[in-house]
Order: structure tokens, then C-alpha cells, then sequence
């Protein structure tokens, strides 16, 4: 039985794959809202487009991004996990799953600025 300590960097991991998804899942409630403005009317929309604009929800909207790259890269890593089998390389693929988020995110950070 392998019992790495939860220091290991393929703990952290699963710990940020399973964080992301239950704050992603904690999000789609205020998307769905958003959508609903939509329907609702274009006064609606114009008041939360316009609140959007504020810093704090451009913050937000980049933690969200990097989540949902965090979350996606997670998934592949288990996916890879899944078909390709434990590899000694764990360690790296933890590292690239964790660039590749945070690259996504600083790139969206530029995009959005």
C-alpha cells in the first residue's frame, strides 16, 4: 500500500482538483443568475454588465479562469493517471498541470487589463 505523506506534491494536487470543482460548482448558481438577467430584460443585463466593470469582479473573474484551468489540468493529469498508469514523473506532471493554470490565467489577466 503506498501511503505518501499529504506534503506530497501528488496530494496537493488532488486536493486543488477537488477544491477547484466544489468552487466551480459553487459558481454555476451566480452564472445561471447572470444568464436569467439576460432573459429578463436588457435593463437587467446594462446594471450587471456595468457591476462586472468593477475591479473586484475582474479579480474574480481571473481566480475563477485560473480555477477552471487548475480544474482542467487536474482532470488530465488524473485522466492520464487512469490510462497511462503511475509513472515516476508524478512530480513533473503536477508541476506542468500547475504552469499550464496559472499561464491560462495570467494570459486571461492580460487579455482582460
Amino acid at each position: 500500500m503506498d501511503l505518501r505523506p499529504r506534503s506530497h506534491p501528488t496530494y496537493l494536487a488532488f486536493v486543488v482538483h477537488r477544491v477547484s470543482g466544489l468552487l466551480l460548482a459553487l459558481f454555476l448558481p451566480l452564472h445561471f443568475w447572470a444568464l436569467g438577467s439576460a432573459i429578463s430584460g436588457e435593463a437587467k443585463l446594462e446594471g450587471f454588465l456595468r457591476w462586472t466593470e468593477n475591479p473586484l469582479a475582474k479579480a474574480a473573474e481571473t481566480v475563477l479562469v485560473i480555477l477552471l484551468a487548475a480544474h482542467l489540468a487536474g482532470g488530465l493529469r488524473v485522466l492520464s493517471l487512469e490510462f497511462l498508469g503511475w509513472r515516476k514523473r508524478q512530480k513533473d506532471m503536477v508541476a506542468v498541470s500547475a504552469g499550464a493554470a496559472l499561464l491560462v490565467g495570467l494570459l486571461f489577466l492580460l487579455h482582460v487589463v
